[in-house]
């Protein structure tokens, strides 16, 4: 705590939060690229299906990480604790879209392997 009373500065931890959301979220967008051109001689149309996936789970990411960040702002200027804050889906999303690109892909890949 700061000697006025205030238990945070108000803009810089939500601030550094949101800004390495955007960070991770722009590595995403470039990941979904990427794999994108080299699965492309692999899969086919699948690897734009996987770089559609990728893209839809990076706007997901985008939405509930803006709404947390706000959450939290609020929550520590309203309060000063995160009693109030929202967005506990966003870890969720974020495991379930990074496990279901993972297994579109092998399946994907299997599939390419097969005879036939």
């Amino acid at each position: 705590m700061s000697g006025g009373g205030e238990v945070f500065d108000p803009g810089l931890q939500p601030e550094r939060t949101a800004l390495s959301w955007r960070r991770t979220l722009l590595a995403l967008v470039v990941v979904a690229a990427v794999g994108e051109r080299l699965l492309a001689p692999v899969l086919g149309r699948g690897a734009l299906v996987m770089a559609g996936a990728g893209l839809l789970a990076v706007v997901a990411l985008q939405v509930l990480s803006t709404r947390r960040a706000r959450s939290v702002g609020e929550s520590l200027r309203e309060r000063g604790d995160l009693s109030l804050a929202v967005g506990a889906e966003l870890l969720a999303v974020t495991a379930v879209a990074a496990c279901a690109v993972g297994v579109l892909t092998v399946a994907l890949l299997v599939l390419r392997a097969l005879p036939g």
